[in-house]
């Protein structure tokens, strides 16, 4: 299992409006392909522009797939990645939880 959280944060607030949408789109077309586990996204309500995207994917072999599938390339890189600084962080569980 593939654990990742990304933080994104707008460059330009008056694109919060266009974040939402895209990322709601993305995360709708996520979820649909093969081997995705989870896939979330979220505004925090602390800290304006920033959104948290966490995702689960079953194997490698998903995520990579994953970076090749219509909501990735057609919507996230294209159009996401230009209007954000992002952080991705591949985690796991702590042991014990």
């Amino acid at each position: 299992m593939i654990d990742i959280t990304v933080v994104l944060c707008a460059k330009d607030i008056n694109s919060v409006p266009q974040l939402r949408e895209l990322l709601a789109m993305q995360m709708n077309l996520s979820r649909q392909e093969p081997g995705c586990v989870r896939f979330e996204a979220f505004e925090s309500k602390t800290v304006p522009g920033t959104f948290i995207l966490i995702e689960q994917w079953e194997s490698q072999a998903a995520l990579d797939t994953h970076r090749t599938a219509k909501g990735f390339t057609t919507v996230y890189a294209p159009q996401v990645l230009p209007l954000v600084d992002r952080v991705a962080h591949v985690c796991q569980p702590l042991q014990g939880t």
